[in-house]
């Protein structure tokens, strides 16, 4: 009995870890931003436009999350050895040799193709274009560019830009008009400060693995906190589209203006202080502020 207790224990320990693993090598926390921009493009598109459909809701975010994952396992290909160079990625299954390289090669290739062909089919080939964008820019340029230049981030940000436009494609929304540009901007300006707080905060392992990065040499910390003040300043501007456009109301500004407001309190300070306890600070409140804002910005969405 004892014996067929442990066999089951073993068992499960088995399964628990190679579910963590799966989790760890399509970056599920990370891949979920990706969804919640891309179902909010989608939204609002829909919103505006009034050509909203759970179906094509469905399968737009089924697409997406295939796409996501199979980028998110292709960046682990191609930096094992970086990962296995830093403390906090040193356990992930490629560079611990938990999952097989060919393996893995095989899970990103049937993701990305899978995901890429669903959104063409069951959204639309524009939606699909701008996740084809997003994995081009994440995986052929910013992953090998990490490496060589800090102008990374900004390649990196951009890349992060792309997903709300796969929503907004998905719902009909044109690709150039001033709501494609408001979704790809907010993206876009808002993982400045987020990233530039993380480089701060793990800037010695970010070196330890041979990044890059602007705060990998501002041992000062006064470049790093003065451009994420400038990108905070930027992000509190942002409504100001919206409502020039008649996205919005009038009065979203106001609630948006403040949001960003916040994000430029905590990036002064921090150009102030250049602590990492006032740079975790800013992180943070870069993660509350993104759903926050995007919830406001639905409510407000004109037709």
């Amino acid at each position: 009995m004892e014996m067929a207790d442990t066999t089951d224990s073993s068992k499960l320990s088995i399964f628990a870890t190679a579910k963590q693993d799966l989790m760890t090598l399509t970056k599920a926390r990370l891949s979920a931003l990706v969804v919640v921009t891309t179902v909010f493009g989608y939204l609002v598109g829909a919103k505006m436009l009034s050509t909203f459909s759970w179906s094509i809701l469905l399968h737009t975010t089924f697409g997406t999350v295939l796409a996501a994952f199979g980028a998110a396992v292709f960046n682990q290909l191609m930096e094992i050895d970086v990962d296995a160079k830093m403390d906090r990625t040193a356990d992930r299954p490629l560079p611990a040799n938990r999952i097989p390289r060919s393996a893995a090669f095989g899970i990103g290739v049937i993701l990305c193709a899978f995901g890429m062909v669903h959104l063409s089919i069951k959204a639309n080939p524009t939606a699909s274009f701008f996740a084809g964008a997003t994995l081009f820019t994440y995986l052929f340029i910013y992953t090998p560019l990490k490496q060589k230049s800090s102008t990374n981030t900004l390649v990196g940000a951009m890349s992060g830009a792309f997903p709300p436009l796969i929503g907004w494609a998905a719902a009909g929304g044109e690709s150039f008009s001033w709501g494609a540009l408001f979704l790809f901007s907010l993206l876009f300006l808002w993982q400045m400060p987020h990233f530039l707080a993380i480089n701060w905060m793990y800037r010695e392992q970010y070196k330890q693995g041979g990044f890059v990065m602007w705060a990998n040499e501002d041992e000062s910390g006064g470049l790093t906190s003065k451009l994420a003040l400038f990108f905070s300043v930027l992000v509190a501007l942002l409504p100001l589209i919206t409502v020039f456009a008649n996205l919005t109301p009038w009065w979203f500004a106001i609630p948006g203006i403040l949001l960003g407001l916040g994000m430029t309190f905590l990036a002064l300070r921090f150009v102030k202080t250049r602590e990492r306890s006032d740079a975790r600070k800013l992180f943070l409140y870069t993660l509350l502020y993104l759903p926050v804002f995007l919830g406001i910005a639905l409510i407000a969405w004109t037709r």
